[in-house]
Parts: C-alpha cells; structure tokens; sequence
C-alpha cells in the first residue's frame, strides 16, 4: 500500500468552474481505479486558482491476478481413438503458446471440452496511473478549450507543470504534454518558486507553509469564519450566497478578509441595487443589521498577506464608490418622472412578435387580475379590485427604468420603490414585486391578495400566449421558462387555499387575448386543451417531488379535478 500524488499546475482556473473541475475530477479517477479494481482507502482532490490535484492513500501495488479459461474443441474432436492429439487440437495449444499435453479436460453441459487455464499478472498501479489520469482531464467538463504555445494538448488554461508521485519516488510518464515531476509551486506572490515534494504524504502540509491552502473546502470554511468574525465587530451579520462563496474560494490561495466602508449616503438607494453591484461587480460581501437592513460596510477576500491592510482597505472603498455613484444616479434619474410615465415607453417594447407589446402585455395582465380580484373577494377575501387593475397597468412599468436596465434582477422591487415614493396605495406597491414570486423551486408566495392576483395573472398571460403561437416546451427546451410559471400558478392556488377553477382562469386568459389587437394570432384554436393537460401534467412533477407516489397522482388525475384546491 502506497500513497500517490497527482497534481496539475497552470494559469489560472476559471473560478466559476474550479469546483467542478475538482469534483469531476476525482468521479473519474475514482471510476476509473475502480473499473482496473485497483483499491484504495481514500482519495481526495485539491483545487486552488492554479492548480487541481489528487491524492490517493492506501492504493494497492497492482490489480489483482486473475485466471483466464480458454475452451477448445470438443473432446472427440481434439483427439483420436488411440488418445492421441488431433490437429485441431495441436492447432488449438499452438495458439496458447503451449503443448497439447498441457490441455485440460472442461465439463459443461453440452459436453466435455479441451481447455486451459492460465493466471494473468495483474498491471502494476503506476503503470495504469499516467493512462488514468490523462483520460480524467481529457473527460473534463470545459466548454472551451485552448491550445498553448507549439503543444497540441488541450487544457482549460496553459498547463506549467505536473507532479505524478508513489510516495517519494516520481512516476515518469508524459501528461498534457509535460514530463512527470516531483516539484510544485506556492502562492504566487508569497512562494513563487518551484518547491520539492519529498512525499506525496506532505503535500498539503508543504502547501500551507507556501501560503497555499489547497483543500477547497478549507479554504472556504476559513472565508466563512473571517467574515463572520468582521462581521460580528460591526453588530451586523454578513450576506453570503453559496454561489458567491465559492466563487470568492475558486479566486484565492490563502484568503485574508477585510472589512471597509462607503458613505452612509448610499443607503437611500434601494440596497438591493446596491447588494447587487458589489456582489456582482466586487465580489464583495455586504453587511446588514438584524432587521436586514443595509449597513455602510463589506467584506472583501484578498489573496495577500498585506504588511499594511489599510492601503488594500482604501484601495477597494476607491473602487466601489463610483460603482454606488452609478446605481445612485440611476435611482435619482427615475425619480424625475412618476411611475406611470414610464409606460408610455412600454408601447414600443415587444413583448413577443405575435402577442404584442409589453404594455399590451400589462393592459391584459390588469383585466385578468381584476377578474381573480373580484372571484377573491367573492370568497369573503379583502381586496379593492381598482387597486388591482392599478397594480396590473404598472406591473412592467419598471422595465422602462434606468435602474432595471442596469441591474435587470432589480425588475418588480424598483417597481415597488417607485410606487411607494409616488404614494400608491401600499397594496399596489407590494404586488409590483410580489408579481415575480416564486422566482425558482420552494421559492416563497406572494403574500398579499394583490400580489397573488398579480402573480396569477402574469403567468396565467404568458403561458396561454406561448401556446397560443405554437411555442410549448419541447424535451429540454422552455426558453420562456413555462413549466416554472405552471408549477407557481399551482403553487399559489393550492398553498393559499384559493377554491378557483382552473377552467375559468384560462378561458378568461384566452379572452384577454381575443379581445386584443396587438396580438397577430388568428385564432386560438387547442390552445385550451394544450394550456389544461400542460398545467394537469405538472401536478405529476410538483407531488412527485414531495414524495407522492405516480399511482396516487394518476388515480387523482384520473378524476378531473378543476380546482388545483381538490387535487
């Protein structure tokens, strides 16, 4: 039993695509040692801006031996009467490189057989190892790859060097083009030069005294731990989504966070535009109070172990402030109209060729959320429908701001902004971006009746006038994101308890649409039927995922409920 080391260094990774290199990586060597049934107690893989490595402990010496039957000619065939070898069975031991006197005799059920057995050595593990790996690379997840120099290997990034290791002797072979070694390098700035691996035991430990932490998921839990502790300073708690996290991770050797600041000014712009700029742009980590509400600090990762913090600190307040300057202007620029104003752009904006603009988009959004207001408020709930056809005529008014234009995510909360400095009623404000809920799978609801109106109304719109002109979701395919939409109307009409017809809701979808005249559709023929048995199929996608079984979903099915309520 040995340890083995592999380790790929280059430029730098793409940090996007770091971690599932790594995790790619490590599936198939692991695959693949298990198809040559080589063994091993663990494997592990290391990724870092400029490098992915693996390290194998406890891997046998060599695959295990195996014996190998060969079967000849029948019995009566392979020998004549007085027992002595016939040609075809000479023929037969010749091709095995042995004497027929050497040749068995094999039992089956169809009769007795000339044989032999024979014991095949298995391969040693470093012989297989430089195969194993090259295919591993070469099986990579990389959507581009690049050639480097006069080398005619591929990689993601130009490779610089590779280490391939049994303890501490280095397997010599040929990788990405580059001779196996035994020498590795640290952080770029800190250990920039080549270092001798002794052992393939101390490459982690070697690494870290290089300022190099190589275990991703070390590097990441030490990000966690600093950004809190800076956080916890400043009696604020820090926003960090996953995918911003691992991101930060994939672009930084030995991470060291700092906290810095930016004029209390800023916070009168809504902060999701805000958030939005220094994650995005900064990659930075915002911090909130307890209530969450913004605070005039963030976090950054710096991949330098400064002599003087405050010159980085300062540095990285420089950048962002002209950054927070832009989402202020912006903010500031929309301010100079009311809300309303910016529909009147919207009726140049095409929604979709055949289904008209987006304001004819939101002229049928208001109809079609009046209609689910006043069966609402039927049902004994309190709701004003002119709030609701308000709500509606400004759903996409924010589309048209310069805020959305430069930050497309803030679409529904610039809305509700603006709504509240233009002194809407707060229902309206609040719908304008409870409209867009659920964004993705287990997502929260909109939570007031107007919202919910707005929600239905929006998807309820677009599902119909996509099936409408024969654009329904094919295998893989659904550009306009429909099956999302229908899983949200159920969603919605079955978690807020809404006994609604279904029926009634795409029949008057439809309605909007006839009654139209942007939209270029003919007729609507099956769009009924088509948008019905697609909203009863994800019924079978939603339960599914809660862990109901097909058949109670089919013997529900089967009876035809209308009201998602009764499924």
């Amino acid at each position: 039993m040995s340890t083995i080391l592999f380790e790929l260094g280059c430029e730098e990774l793409p940090p996007k695509s770091l971690k599932p290199l790594r995790d790619a990586l490590q599936t198939s060597v692991t695959e693949q040692l298990s198809a040559a049934e080589i063994t091993f107690d663990s494997i592990k893989a290391f990724a870092t801006p400029r490098r992915l490595a693996i390290q194998i402990e406890g891997i046998s010496d060599k695959q295990p031996d195996r014996t190998e039957q060969k079967r000849g000619p029948a019995i009566k065939a392979a020998f004549d009467s007085d027992g002595n070898p016939t040609r075809a069975a000479i023929g037969f031991a010749k091709g095995l490189g042995i004497e027929a006197s050497e040749l068995t005799t094999i039992n089956t059920d169809k009769g007795d057989y000339v044989g032999f057995e024979q014991t095949i050595s298995g391969q040693a593990t470093t012989e297989l190892l430089p195969a194993i790996f090259q295919t591993a690379l070469d099986s990579l997840p990389i959507a581009k790859r690049m050639r480097s120099g006069a080398s005619r290997n591929e990689f993601v990034r130009p490779v610089q060097w590779v280490v391939l290791m049994q303890d501490d002797t280095v397997i010599d072979a040929t990788i990405q083009g580059h001779e196996t070694g035994s020498q590795t390098r640290g952080h770029r700035f800190h250990s920039p030069d080549y270092h001798d691996i002794a052992h393939a035991n101390d490459y982690e430990q070697l690494l870290d005294g290089l300022k190099v932490v190589a275990d991703f998921d070390k590097r990441q839990m030490l990000i966690k731990n600093q950004v809190k502790a800076l956080a916890d300073e400043v009696n604020s708690d820090a926003i960090v989504p996953q995918d911003l996290l691992d991101e930060v991770t994939a672009l930084v050797d030995f991470p060291i966070a700092l906290r810095a600041s930016f004029e209390a000014r800023f916070l009168q712009v809504p902060q999701e535009a805000l958030i939005s700029t220094m994650q995005a742009d900064q990659k930075y980590f915002c911090l909130t109070d307890k209530t969450g509400k913004l605070q005039p600090y963030f976090i950054f990762i710096t991949n330098i172990e400064s002599k003087d913090p405050n010159q980085i600190i300062e540095g990285n307040e420089k950048v962002v402030r002209p950054r927070l300057a832009d989402a202020e202007f912006f903010f500031l620029q929309d301010q100079k109209q009311p809300l309303f104003a910016l529909t009147e752009s919207l009726k140049t904006r095409v929604f979709q060729d055949k289904l008209g603009t987006i304001w004819e988009k939101s002229e049928r959004i208001a109809k079609l959320a009046a209609f689910i207001a006043t069966l609402m408020q039927q049902q004994g709930h309190d709701i004003n429908v002119d709030d609701t056809v308000r709500a509606g005529i400004l759903s996409k008014a924010d589309l048209a701001s310069s805020l959305v234009g430069e930050y497309p995510e803030l679409q529904g909360i610039a809305g509700t902004y603006y709504a509240r400095l233009n002194e809407e009623p707060e229902a309206v404000a609040a719908s304008l971006e409870e409209q867009y809920l659920p964004k993705f799978s287990g997502d929260v609801l909109p939570q007031t009746p107007v919202g919910i109106c707005l929600a239905l109304a929006d998807r309820l719109d677009t599902l119909v006038g996509i099936f409408a002109i024969d654009q329904a979701p094919t295998g893989s395919k659904d550009p306009f994101s429909l099956r999302r939409s229908a899983i949200g109307i159920l969603r919605i009409l079955i978690e807020k308890q809404l006994p609604i017809n279904l029926v009634a809701l795409v029949e008057q979808a439809i309605k909007g649409y006839s009654d139209a005249e942007g939209t270029k559709i003919a007729k609507m023929g099956d769009t009924f039927t088509q948008v019905m048995a697609f909203l009863n199929s994800r019924y079978r996608a939603m339960y599914t995922e809660q862990g109901v079984s097909v058949d109670t979903i089919q013997a529900v099915q089967a009876i035809n409920p209308h009201m998602p309520l009764d499924f």
